[in-house]
């Protein structure tokens, strides 16, 4: 293998008029050859079912955990963060755009191995490497052999995706990550049919798989559109069906939208709409509710759900607070706290630093 390139794929089967489909996500492209499927990643080439990206990003990036957003899993350390191009959605709010709507091979900018991701990782001090900006179960070859890199140094692995997966690779996906962020983009099949072109539930399967066939450390995210998906009554209804089927311990995260790509005629969302949710979901049950893309040290931060105690300060992507103990349980009344931690957080605060995988490479 170069170190980029296209490889063959597992998912897929033929069908009897001739064309071959794709298996990975509920869309089951279809494809003649010569065509790709809307991943624009995945394509029939030679007759059969190809990876167009093996080995190559769109950049890589030294980000905070708390960024992918995770506030359960390693507290304040750094996570060196890449993408491809391409997505198996289409949502018209998308927030990364220009990398997840791209259809030009030049955002491939950047090229690695495996190894070299986690060599570099390893070697800037990232305690994991984050698949994210677009949806990692497109380019699903090379995030697996990422991850079982990564695993072999002693790297942890995360996956941010929006869950839209079918159960066979889902499995063997989910089988090589160590923590997730899954976006719930709303709790109506019609938003998703009519914003996403998808189907909420394939999500709400790949949720409660998560949960009760995995050990994943996974928290959930929620961009709130105003008049789109914030209503009191989808919010209660999302919040009963996450409490009844992921239990009350599961960190859900309610961010805030802003127009870009194909909504630009919508508003910002009010802080008051965060919070407002949040609340809702408390309410509800859940247990740790937090809000992003807004400035809100009450909403960032994680308390203990039996004293009351701050556990976790936070200051948008800046650690103001630790009360736990080696142990992660509180340091005030000694409840567990559900998560990640290690004995000490980390101190990488809100820096964002690119890096050139090329540095790494030549070694």
């Amino acid at each position: 293998m170069s170190e980029a390139g296209v490889i063959g794929t597992r998912y897929w089967s033929r069908l009897r008029d001739g064309r071959i489909q794709c298996d990975v996500c509920p869309r089951c492209c279809r494809l003649a050859e010569g065509q790709r499927g809307l991943c624009f990643v995945r394509a029939r080439e030679r007759d059969q079912l190809v990876l167009t990206t093996w080995g190559r990003s769109s950049g890589y990036c030294i980000d905070p955990i708390e960024k992918k957003p995770l506030n359960h899993f390693l507290p304040g350390t750094p996570v060196l963060s890449f993408g491809t191009a391409g997505c198996n959605l289409t949502c018209r709010f998308c927030q990364n755009w220009d990398i997840s709507k791209s259809r030009e091979v030049d955002t491939l900018a950047d090229a690695a191995r495996p190894e070299v991701v986690a060599r570099a990782a390893r070697e800037l001090g990232c305690r994991s490497v984050a698949f994210t900006y677009n949806d990692p179960v497109i380019f699903l070859e090379y995030a697996i052999d990422v991850a079982r890199a990564c695993r072999a140094l002693g790297v942890k692995t995360v996956a941010v995706t929006a869950g839209y997966i079918c159960e066979a690779p889902r499995a063997e996906f989910f089988g090589h990550m160590d923590a997730a962020n899954v976006d719930l983009k709303a709790f109506s099949e019609g938003f998703y049919r009519e914003v996403c072109s998808g189907e909420l539930a394939p999500v709400l399967d790949t949720l409660r798989y998560l949960k009760h066939e995995t050990d994943v450390w996974f928290e959930i995210t929620t961009l709130l559109i105003p008049g789109a998906n914030d209503s009191d009554r989808e919010l209660r209804l999302a919040s009963d069906w996450v409490v009844e089927n992921l239990g009350v311990d599961v960190p859900w995260h309610f961010s805030a939208f802003h127009p870009d790509y194909k909504l630009l005629e919508v508003e910002r969302t009010p802080p008051a709409t965060l919070t407002r949710a949040r609340g809702i979901a408390r309410e509800r049950g859940v247990r740790h509710v937090y809000t992003g893309n807004v400035h809100d040290e009450a909403g960032g931060s994680t308390r203990c759900h039996t004293c009351g105690a701050l556990i976790v300060g936070r200051d948008w992507y800046r650690l103001t607070g630790w009360n736990l103990d080696p142990e992660g349980r509180c340091g005030s009344c000694g409840t567990a706290c559900p998560g990640v931690f290690e004995a000490a957080p980390g101190t990488w605060g809100p820096r964002r630093q690119p890096v050139r995988l090329a540095d790494f490479a030549a070694r």
